[in-house]
This record gives structure tokens, sequence and C-alpha cells, in this order.
């Protein structure tokens, strides 16, 4: 009874878990939008301060990093100790932050900042906000929402193009593959970041893993959840660095990058990937199997070659025996020689 009862309770804890790991993805995602939407407002404005309210305080900097305060009393010295925190990924912000609570303190310190009053709530205040009387606020015949969203849709796409001959038809065909390009390294790049925010609190855990390491390439993925890597280009021969996942994706396809991760990991961690350390285990003593059986065959071919060099020799004695009873002198003294010249 206590065994299924721990393995409920075991079941729920793991779905659990990973409910919040969907949560914090979704979280991070979803705010880095908001960030990328308005980073250069948040610059122009030279930053804001978010929460300012003892002993908290939240503010985000013009380059969209994040500056915490916090202030406990230490129970040791019995005085007041206050820590100041850097955080620079939307990821660490989501963990310490409910993102409700970081939307609603984005737009109470920018009504502050712009000198308006508290954001109403109830409809009458947003009608008298708003400057709309009671009988103006009524709309009759709304349009119909899902007519708006085809609307919407069909703005996005491409106009149909029209082409008199193969050449144009070859350029705007070269046009669009380019375009088409940039589209995809966008997403892959975008992919990239959004692995790095989920992956920034596991890796931290194990610090920089290197995932490759060859003669004209270098990949790692560092202790705070960034691909790093060097490339050695084939133009100028020198090596270049990548710090960033739109550059990444010039020289990586985000596919391979994670494969390489998996592989790094296992190969680093065999007991989380059981079945490729006993893989490469087997395929090891294969290697191992052919490599005796080549020395046993070159044994094998070694043996021969001794016994075609004996054959070799008997063949070279019988041969000088031959010569030899040639040479010898006849009963009369004569060598065989002068004994045919007599003949």
């Amino acid at each position: 009874m206590d065994s299924s009862r721990n393995d409920l309770l075991g079941e729920i804890a793991g779905d659990a878990a990973l409910e919040r790991s969907d949560f914090l993805v979704q979280s991070t995602e979803q705010l880095r939008k908001f960030l990328n939407a308005n980073k250069d407002r948040i610059s122009e404005l030279g930053g804001l301060v978010l929460i300012d309210e003892d002993p908290d305080y939240l503010s985000i900097a013009a380059d969209l990093t994040f500056r915490s305060r916090t202030r406990y009393l230490d129970d040791l010295t019995g005085e007041w100790t206050s820590e100041t925190e850097v955080i620079e990924n939307a990821s660490e912000l989501v963990e310490l932050y409910n993102p409700a609570d970081l939307y609603q303190a984005f737009a109470d310190a920018a009504r502050e900042a712009a000198g308006l009053g508290a954001e109403p709530t109830a409809e009458g205040g947003l009608l008298d906000a708003a400057g709309i009387g009671p009988d103006e606020g009524v709309t009759i015949g709304a349009p119909d929402p899902y007519a708006a969203a085809a609307d919407e849709w069909a703005a996005t796409q491409p106009e149909p193009v029209e082409v008199e001959d193969d050449e144009l038809a070859a350029q705007r065909l070269y046009d669009l593959a380019l375009e088409f390009q940039e589209r995809s390294q966008r997403s892959e790049a975008r992919l990239l970041e959004q692995f790095e925010d989920a992956s920034s609190v596991l890796i931290s855990k194990i610090g920089d893993l290197v995932v490759n390491d060859d003669d004209d390439e270098r990949l790692t993925l560092t202790a705070s959840g960034e691909f790093r890597a060097e490339v050695l280009t084939e133009e100028d021969n020198e090596w270049r660095p990548l710090t960033t996942a739109e550059e990444l994706v010039e020289y990586y396809d985000p596919t391979d990058v994670f494969g390489d991760l998996a592989d790094a990991l296992a190969e680093a961690f065999p007991s989380i990937a059981p079945e490729i350390a006993a893989f490469e285990a087997g395929a090891a003593g294969s290697e191992d199997d052919d490599k005796d059986d080549e020395d046993d065959k070159d044994d094998e071919d070694d043996d021969e070659d001794d016994e075609d060099d004996e054959d070799d020799d008997d063949e070279k004695e019988e041969d000088a025996t031959v010569e030899a009873d040639r040479d010898a002198p006849a009963d009369d003294g004569s060598t065989p020689a002068e004994g045919d010249a007599r003949k």
C-alpha cells in the first residue's frame, strides 16, 4: 500500500516538474518577445525602475539587463545586509519573479514615469479616462472576428508575381531563395536562443561542456547557458569567434548542434544513456576482433612467405648441385666440356 502511494506521489511530482519546466520555457519566450519589441524604447529612456519597495528593488538598464537588490537581516550580526545581482537572461528573471507581476511592474513604471494616474480597472473608469460618453461606448454590429483574422492573414501573404521570360523568373526566384534563407537563419537563431534560455539552469550545474573540438572548429556550451564557437575560415585561414546565435547558424545546423550535444553528454555521463554506451562498447569490441583477425591473417601471410623462402632455398641448392656435377672431371681426367669437344 505504501509503495503504491509513493508511486502515485512520484508521478505527481514528475508531472509537476515537467509542467513547471514547460511554463518557464513559455514564459521566458514571451518575456523575450516583449523585451525585443520594446528594446528601442527602453534604450531611449535609459532604463526603468520597475520595483522600488523596501526591501525589494528591480530595474532594467538600457542594454536590457536587470538589476535586482534584496535586503535581509543577518541573524549572526543582527544588521541589515543588501545584495545586488545582475540578471542577464530572461530565464533567470522568470525563475525569481512571477511573469504577471513583471508585466504589471512595467505598466506601473511606465505610467508613473509619464506622470499618468493609476490605470482604471472598472468599465466606467475606462470610459472616463478615454473621454468617451456612456452612450458612445456601445458598439452595434461589431465586425466578424473571423473575417478580420482572414484579412490579417491575407495581408501577410505574398502578392502574385507575373513574369514574361525565364530570365526574369530566375531573378525573382533567386531573390526569393535568399529571402527565405534569411528567414530560415532567423528561425534557427531563435531556436538556439530558446534552447540557451531553457538550459541555462541545468548547464550551470555541470559547467562548460565541450561539444566539438576538431582541427577546424570548436564548439562549447558554457556554464552561463550560451553557445560559444570558433571556426577556421577557408578564405583567410584564421579563427573566427562565433558569439551570437545569428553567427552560429552561418556555420552550424541546430539539428547537428543538439545531436552533437547529446552525444557529448552521453560520453561525459555514460549512465544517462546506457544503450549508447553499450553500443560503443560493442563497436569497440568488434574493432578489436577485426584487429585480431587482421593480425592472425598477417601471421599466416608471414608463415606462407617463410615457406616460399625455404622452397626457393631448396631450389637454389638443387641447381648448385647440378652445376657441380656438370663441372666435375670424368674418369679419364677430362672435364665434361673437353669430352664434348673430343666428340
